[in-house]
């Protein structure tokens, strides 16, 4: 293993110095020999044969000045745009669309070469276009036999873009009202993961490979898995990172599992390392469930000020526990104020006195300073309306028409009562998804056989508030041929390169050799920032190597008790 740095968020950051310079070239690849059509096996090249000889205008990559000096050193690193059918049920229809895709060629030996692997960061509709020279950068160990690729999905980025008008006053609409408005683009149905499996599939065969290798991290494990079903075949080495639960048809599961594994990192590791660490961040106790109901008599997610906490910081640490110390200090911070007790205008001027008071701590490090003024200016520019809603509607269209969900109001209805009683931490800044009123136009493959699923795997950590644990381990146990490593006691989400030997040394090993390690596999979370140990928290180790792990844990339900009764005091 290498020291390359053990947080991939923040790793594409950092700054080397000099330029990118690339020279612009026009590649015209020599015609492929494919297979005749198969229903049972598609093959995307023979779909789109028409489009398989398109020259590829190769040119170098602008990711901006700081990125582009981090990747100078990367052989190989370009970008094109490539066409693509715009509806893969009807490639031969002529209506196209854009990719934009960026490569590099660091695996020069022939004689290892694993071939080309594809590089998804989630979302959904989220940019993977750096991805491809960002893993590279990030495990060389694996570019000495991959060349990376990365790609900015349909929709999204550089590719043709999902754009969605409204004519209305958009001071008055509705999410429902835009989301409706969005619909009615012709492109919108196409924004979707059976089709940008098909694109992937595309790339493969321009670049004229037999198989595909992956790298997906959130949705990404979605999109992976889609792709291994319609082209398993075509299937080299899957590296599911994160995983939503695709042994269901929609993404609707992984969605509804969110605002309780939120509940759990909060109560059951957040606040304990605030309490481990009390006196480094002015807290005013060492127990957790004393600084719950503190949190809670000063407001929680009820208060304004709370609430832009808990969307702008809170939550952001909980994908990353490296900026845990940012989320203590601002917990301890709230605590202090006893709430904002205003309005958000009011809440706003508070968070920016609060963060100017947290970069005082010498606790905290530079970067974590500077991702705290990121967070307070992400803040200011969309205020608690940005807490409650996302306005990417590629993210919307894709997670809503990739299967059905649930369409009744009263089913939404119930669901958020649910969650003012098992996870009252992040139900104030719940509302109904849009998905509740966008019908699905597909859904997910069903899984394959033993003998035609691909060799798959996957990592979960146990604290995941995204892609919460119970998904991945359903999914191992359901998805023939996959092995899951969990890791014990971490709540990091979409980890890989970890930095250890027993997550970062399976990887390799499969991704390199082919070899997967045991069906389920713990492995131990590194300590959290300012410790020196890792601290055992939630669940435990099962004697089949997964993590006996409850939604509602003891201390969640303990928390939950303590907040009714609290509220039924303050209301007397």
């Amino acid at each position: 293993m290498s020291s390359r740095p053990r947080s991939w968020r923040s790793a594409l950051a950092l700054v080397a110095a000099g330029a990118l310079a690339l020279s612009t070239a026009t590649t015209v690849l020599p015609a492929a020999s494919a297979p005749p059509p198969s229903k049972a096996k598609p093959d995307a090249g023979v779909l789109a044969a028409h489009l398989l000889n398109q020259p590829i205008a190769w040119e170098a990559c602008d990711f901006g000045e700081d990125l582009n000096a981090l990747f100078e050193n990367i052989p190989g690193l370009a970008c094109a745009t490539v066409t693509v059918p715009r509806d893969w049920h009807n490639p031969r229809d002529g209506k196209t669309i854009t990719l934009r895709i960026s490569k590099t060629a660091t695996a020069t030996n022939p004689a290892t070469r694993e071939g080309i692997a594809l590089v998804n960061p989630g979302g959904p509709g989220g940019s993977g276009l750096l991805w491809g020279p960002g893993m590279a950068f990030l495990a060389p160990e694996l570019a000495t036999e991959y060349d990376f690729y990365g790609f900015d999905p349909r929709g999204v980025g550089e590719s043709t873009p999902l754009e969605c008008d409204y004519a209305g006053d958009l001071e008055t609409a509705s999410y429902e009202d835009l989301a409706l408005a969005c619909r009615s683009n012709p492109l919108t149905p196409y924004i979707n993961t059976e089709q940008t499996a098909y694109d992937m599939d595309f790339i493969r065969a321009l670049m004229r490979e037999p198989k595909l290798s992956y790298i997906g991290y959130s949705y990404g494990t979605w999109l992976g898995s889609w792709y291994q079903r319609v082209f398993p075949t075509h299937t080299h080495r899957f590296l599911l990172d994160s995983s939503t639960d695709v042994t269901r048809k929609s993404l609707q599961e992984t969605w509804d599992l969110q605002p309780r594994s939120r509940d759990r990192q909060f109560q059951e590791a957040m606040l304990p390392y605030l309490g481990r660490n009390a006196a480094t961040f002015g807290a005013p106790t060492s127990d957790p469930q004393e600084l719950r109901r503190l949190w809670e008599q000063a407001g929680g997610t009820r208060d304004p000020l709370g609430q832009l906490i808990t969307g702008f910081v809170l939550l952001p640490a909980m994908y990353y526990t490296g900026d845990y110390p940012i989320a203590a200090e601002m917990i301890s911070l709230f605590i202090e104020l006893g709430g904002s007790g205003g309005d958000e205008a009011q809440a706003l001027a508070q968070l920016e006195k609060l963060v100017k008071k947290a970069a005082q701590n010498p606790a905290l490090t530079a970067d974590q300073k500077a991702r705290l003024n990121k967070h307070l200016a992400a803040a200011k520019r969309g205020g608690l309306a940005e807490v409650y809603t996302y306005t990417g509607f590629e993210f919307e269209a894709i997670r809503c028409q990739d299967g059905p969900w649930k369409q009744s109001q009263g089913y939404w209805k119930a669901w958020l009562a649910d969650l003012d009683k098992k996870a009252p931490f992040i139900a104030p800044l719940m509302e109904a998804p849009v998905c509740a009123q966008w019908p699905a136009v597909t859904e997910m493959p069903q899984k394959l056989s033993k003998k035609d699923a691909p060799k798959t795997l996957m990592i979960q950590t146990e604290l995941d508030a995204a892609t919460p644990y119970e998904a991945g381990v359903r999914s191992a146990q359901q998805v023939p041929n996959t092995s899951l490593i969990s890791v014990d006691n971490e709540g990091s989400h979409a980890i890989y390169p970890y930095g250890t030997t027993c997550v970062d040394d399976a990887v390799e090993a499969y991704m390199l050799r082919g070899v997967q390690p045991a069906a389920f596999t713990t492995c131990q979370a590194k300590p959290l920032p300012l410790e020196d140990k890792t601290y055992e928290v939630a669940g435990s180790i099962g004697p089949k190597g997964t993590i006996k792990l409850k939604m509602r844990t003891e201390e969640v339900k303990k928390a939950n008790a303590m907040l009714r009764d609290l509220l039924v005091t303050q209301s007397r």
